[in-house]
């Protein structure tokens, strides 16, 4: 059973007032929300066993799980939030 979405009457006429900017931005968080969620794909990968454990005692603390976190940092270097690696 789906659910049944109520507004209020001030709402309702906040949204006749709303340009045609806002519309499609809401139209594209809608859909982006809403979209099927991608696969996950599973992977294996050796890491020191320091740095696994410091790595999850710090995400215990933030209270974040810590694959959760790997797949954030994951994410944010890909769109350049945080800087490439050193090479050297």
């Amino acid at each position: 059973m789906k659910a049944v979405q109520r507004f209020t009457d001030e709402y309702l006429a906040q949204c006749k007032d709303a340009d045609p900017d806002a519309i499609v931005e809401f139209l594209e968080s809608f859909r982006l929300i809403h979209q099927p969620a991608s696969r996950s794909k599973l992977i294996s990968m050796k890491v020191p066993e320091p740095l696994l454990t410091t790595f999850r005692r710090k995400c215990e603390i933030e209270g974040v799980k810590y694959q959760t976190q790997i797949k954030r940092l994951m994410e944010e270097w890909l769109v350049g939030r945080i800087s490439d690696c050193d090479q050297s």
